[in-house]
Parts: structure tokens; sequence; C-alpha cells
């Protein structure tokens, strides 16, 4: 197994995603924006973006996790330049784990996976992820693994149609 697949135990791998994954990814894209924030998102858009991230690695990379060949949790990074520390800084996006396989240790072996390729890339000097504020849930999983607020409040301006 290369660095960028794992085997974490005789039921869960870890793997780089491919374009073949594209349609899970994009289906548990939308399932995310409907469970987190009660967003439906326009179907050609999520498989276009998925498409095009998984075709273009400077966008980023997403990884799965999987039992058997069934695909059971997601997590893409994406990539900012630090100017101030002069690295990468990973954002974790676009983590799922469908609810059949949730508590069982899927988040944290796609974390702990990406966090050491983190950590093995010289020019990488940190992880980042957003998280929505009412989602307790998530905070105390994000906490649990060493997250810390990091006094940031995220702002944005959108261009094109809203969700």
């Amino acid at each position: 197994m290369g660095e960028n697949e794992l085997e974490m135990d005789h039921f869960l791998t870890i793997r780089s995603a491919g374009l073949e994954d594209w349609k899970t990814i994009a289906e548990f894209n939308s399932r995310l924006a409907d469970e987190t924030e009660g967003k439906q998102l326009p179907p050609a858009t999520i498989a276009a973006g998925v498409q095009t991230l998984l075709k273009e690695e400077r966008h980023g990379r997403y990884f799965v996790a999987c039992r058997k060949e069934q695909i059971v949790g997601q997590m893409m990074h994406t990539r900012e330049w630090s100017d101030w520390r002069n690295g990468e800084i990973w954002w974790l996006q676009s983590i799922y784990v469908h609810p059949e396989h949730r508590r069982t240790g899927v988040f944290r072996a796609l974390y702990h996976h990406i966090e050491r390729l983190a950590e093995k890339t010289p020019q990488v000097v940190g992880i980042r992820l957003y998280v929505e504020r009412h989602n307790a849930k998530a905070v105390e999983a994000y906490d649990s693994l060493g997250f810390a607020d990091a006094g940031y409040t995220i702002m944005e301006r959108l261009f094109g149609k809203p969700l």
C-alpha cells in the first residue's frame, strides 16, 4: 500500500479518491449540506465541483474511507498559502460519514490519515477547519483531536446564485 492508502483494520481502508468516486462524493456532499445547513445543492453544480477537484489536485484532494469496496466516509483538504508562516495550511472540508457508520472510528481514521500526510509534507504548516457554531457534536469531535478556536470569524461574499 502506498502513502495514499492505509488499511486501518481488516474492515476499513483509507485511500485517495479517484474520478470514479465522484458520484458517491457528490451524494455525500449533498447529504452533508442538507443535514448541517438545510441546503439543497444543485446536482449539476456539485457534480462539476467534485469532478474538478478530483481532476486538478492543485485545488486539494479527497480521501475516502471504505469498508470492503463501499465508501462509508470522506474528507477533503484544500490549500491556503500563509505568507506569515511561509507554508501551506490545509483546510478540511466536505467531511461526511454515512449514518450507518458513524461512531465507528471512520472520521478519526480519515483525519489521522490526512494529518500524517500533512506532517510528512514539508511545506504544510498546519490544518484548519470551520464548523457551524451550533454543531456541538462536531465541535466536541474536533476538540478531541486537539483543534482549538482560532479566534477568527469566517466572513464571505459569494458571487452567483445563493443556495
